[in-house]
This record gives structure tokens, C-alpha cells and sequence, in this order.
């Protein structure tokens, strides 16, 4: 009896982690900071602490210097390990590096195709780029996000950087990488959407037992 139990105690337990896949470049990454600061770790700690008690299983698979290019093959790779929910924040280096607008899209068009089927909720992230790129290409690049969110009803954060970018005290001395106080900032502007998708998640999880 006692084995029986213990058998269906570890069944819970594992069915009810969830598991959250960071995708994202130099950002996310925590270019400039430790790993355990950049701000997927501080969601990490924070849905552990979490009044809910958040089973959490993270994965940070961001590189710095990413651009949506490669988006598609590095899902491809992580499906092996059967995220429930991607983050999705890519697009920064593609402005950056003024990449045709199309051409992005189209890359993160295929990677968020390519979740749906295998059944991996998206929280898109917006981005937004310089005055100096011009206010064509600014705006093109903007809506690019807000298509795609339309297309595919995407859970979205508009501005990743909100309340970080262009404000000293949170950033590192280039001016565009958060720092410490800015990563702490991040996990909030991602925290708002993603706890009440994980607690929906897990809602859906304990009705299908």
C-alpha cells in the first residue's frame, strides 16, 4: 500500500512541473551579470517562493549575439526536452543590425508555427529600436511583433525593456545591457504575464488527471 502511494505521489509530482524555456540573445542571457542574476533566474527563484509553490523546471537556452535566424533549428533542438512554455525574445540584434523586417518575421513566424504544434504555450516579447534606424524601418519593426501576436494570439509583452531602457541607474555603462537592478526589473515586466499562465497550465493539468 505504502509503495502504491508513493508511486502515485511521484506521478503528481511530476506531472505537475512545468517546464520554461527561455529563448532569447544577449538580454536574456545576462550579458554583463551572472547567470543566477539574469532576470530567467530571478523568475526561476521567484515562482519557487511563490505563495502557489510553483513546480518549475527553467532551461535559459539564450545566446548573446542571436538573431531570429537561427530561431527555428535551436526550438528544434529543445523539443527534446519538452518545454510547456516558451518565452520568446528574439528580434534586438535583428534591428540592430538593420535585417529586413520581412525576413525576421518570417523566422519568428516559423519558430512560434512550429511550438504550436508540439503544444508549447508562447509569451511573445516585443522590442523596440533607436530613432537613428529611422522612423520607416522603427515603425515596421514595432508592428512586426503586434502581427504576429494578432496572428497567432499570442500571450505578449510589448516592450521587454519597459522601465529599463535609456534609464541609467539600470543599465550597464554601454547603455544598452541591463544590469543587476535592471534584471530584477525584466522578471517583473515578465512576471505579470507568465504567473497567470502557469497558474492556468497547472489548472489544466490537475482537471485532466
Amino acid at each position: 500500500m505504502k509503495l502504491i502511494l508513493l508511486l502515485i505521489l511521484f506521478s503528481t509530482q511530476a506531472h505537475a512541473q512545468l517546464h520554461l524555456l527561455f529563448m532569447g540573445d544577449s538580454l536574456s542571457e545576462g550579458y554583463g551579470v551572472s547567470r543566477e542574476k539574469a532576470f530567467p533566474s530571478i523568475i526561476k527563484q521567484q515562482l519557487e517562493a511563490d505563495e502557489l509553490g510553483f513546480k518549475v523546471k527553467v532551461t535559459n537556452g539564450s545566446v548573446s549575439g542571436s538573431t531570429s535566424a537561427n530561431a527555428p533549428s535551436r526550438l528544434k533542438w529543445f523539443l527534446k526536452s519538452k518545454p510547456d512554455v516558451l518565452v520568446l525574445a528574439l528580434g534586438a540584434n535583428d534591428g540592430l543590425r538593420g535585417i529586413d523586417v520581412e525576413s525576421s518575421s518570417k523566422n519568428l513566424a516559423q519558430t512560434i508555427a512550429l511550438a504550436k504544434e508540439n503544444n508549447i504555450r508562447i509569451v511573445l516579447t516585443g522590442m523596440l529600436i533607436p530613432p537613428n534606424y529611422g522612423e520607416e524601418y522603427r515603425k515596421k519593426f514595432s508592428s512586426m511583433y503586434d502581427k504576429l501576436k494578432t496572428k497567432y494570439q499570442l500571450d505578449f509583452i510589448p516592450f521587454l525593456l519597459e522601465g529599463v531602457a535609456g534609464i541609467k541607474e539600470y543599465n550597464q555603462a554601454d547603455g544598452i545591457h541591463p544590469n543587476v537592478k535592471g534584471h530584477e526589473v525584466l522578471a517583473k515586466n515578465v512576471m505579470k504575464i507568465l504567473r497567470p499562465i502557469l497558474i492556468s497550465e497547472n489548472d489544466k493539468r490537475k482537471g485532466s488527471k
